[in-house]
């Protein structure tokens, strides 16, 4: 059993970005905060689906470098293994999501360069 709050967390990047609550051996969640005109990195998981439980705040989330998603509370969004993702406050108020990464894959993260307004990765340009 593990029990853990969502209210103030060991954030990554001291009050914000993504910070875990659990990890393994099944899956990893955490809770991401983002303030207004913060992002995370765009990324794929190549062994494990992320899914994204949005708790408050409104944010984008860029599936593929080409489709955009709107997170407002109560949404959930899954991506699958090999989906590149990249999330975004381009809101005005700070933005508040659980993820869950299942099965649990340290090290499993691929990041790649993008930001929405450019070619989508692996496009010509």
């Amino acid at each position: 059993m593990h029990r853990v709050s969502t209210i103030n967390p060991a954030y990554r990047n001291g009050d914000g970005g993504p910070a875990y609550l659990i990890q393994g051996p099944s899956a990893d969640i955490g809770v991401l905060h983002l303030t207004p005109g913060q992002a995370m990195p765009n990324h794929f998981h190549a062994r494990c689906d992320e899914t994204f439980v949005v708790l408050e705040g409104r944010a984008g989330l860029w599936l593929d470098g080409s489709i955009r998603y709107d997170l407002t509370p109560d949404t959930v969004l899954a991506c699958e293994p090999g989906e590149l993702h990249y999330l975004v406050n381009d809101s005005h108020a700070d933005f508040r999501c659980v993820f869950i990464k299942s099965p649990a894959s340290p090290g499993d993260t691929v990041n790649v360069p993008w930001e929405p307004g450019k070619p989508a990765p692996g496009t010509p340009t």
